[in-house]
């Protein structure tokens, strides 16, 4: 049964969303970016998932993007913009904390890239269902900066310090397979059927108790959530160092014009 959402479409440009049964999908929809998590992007996301979990209409929520990607990083330009003193204030911070802190179910559905932020949202969610064309990774270091709103901490905690530092410190791509094994994702569909099988598990847990519902995830996050965060400070701290860097100006240019990096470690 289709329910009218708890906001108006038009304060969500970026975002296509739905709520039936209880299920609030909200969809990223900036498919020539890859869904790039802009800091305007990802205070949609972060506005629409809070107005759901203020909705007495809403039981659980889906994020998703689509066969081609979930989230393929950050904004390249406001990356080579930012500099480590721009930190502390940046409005993404209260963006990530928002969404860190929603309370109901939030399960994503995930195809294609799922890369650098995109990752790291992902990370967020309580857990994934994955189509078996999903590639996950952190390869900020190809920038020359590192992750920056958790995926350092997330990553270890999945699938222990060896495997995290090998994948952040090549930039290399964690297959859908190899997602499964560590626990990043909890099932593998074909891509098609992602986004089906994600609503059918939401739906799901919309018929158990939402007094048992909250309880079980405030528990969970303790066990989980809490040991972070004084990696978290770490994470940040070495987060605006970087971002100041003279390699990091090289890695974006590099980047962008499709070239090897010349780094001169400054």
């Amino acid at each position: 049964m289709s329910t009218q959402l708890p906001f108006t479409p038009d304060q969500y440009p970026n975002l296509l969303c739905s709520l039936d049964s209880g299920v609030l999908l909200i969809q990223f929809n900036r498919p020539k970016e890859l869904n790039a998590l802009s800091t305007d992007m990802l205070s949609q996301i972060a506005g629409a998932l809070v107005s759901g979990d203020n909705s007495d209409a809403v039981k659980v929520m889906v994020i998703t993007g689509n066969q081609r990607a979930f989230a393929a990083g950050a904004d390249i330009d406001e990356l080579a913009r930012k500099t480590g003193d721009m930190v502390a204030t940046d409005p993404r911070n209260h963006h990530w904390a928002a969404i860190r802190n929603i309370n109901k179910p939030l399960i994503g559905a995930v195809n294609g890239f799922c890369l650098g932020g995109g990752n790291e949202l992902a990370m967020q969610c309580d857990f994934l269902i994955a189509g078996k064309n999903a590639q996950f990774g952190q390869p900020e270091i190809n920038l020359a900066i590192l992750p920056g709103a958790g995926g350092t901490q997330r990553l270890t905690q999945l699938a222990g310090k060896g495997r995290a530092m090998r994948w952040t410190l090549t930039g290399e791509f964690i297959d859908a397979n190899t997602a499964l094994e560590i626990g990043l994702v909890t099932e593998l569909c074909e891509p098609e059927l992602t986004l089906e099988r994600t609503l059918e598990v939401a739906k799901q847990i919309t018929k158990k108790a939402p007094t048992a519902i909250d309880a079980v995830k405030r528990a969970i996050k303790a066990a989980s959530d809490e040991r972070l965060e004084p990696g978290l400070t770490i994470e940040r701290e070495q987060f605006a160092r970087v971002l100041s860097s003279e390699d990091k100006l090289e890695g974006i240019a590099a980047f962008k014009e499709k070239r090897a990096a010349k780094y001169q470690g400054k």
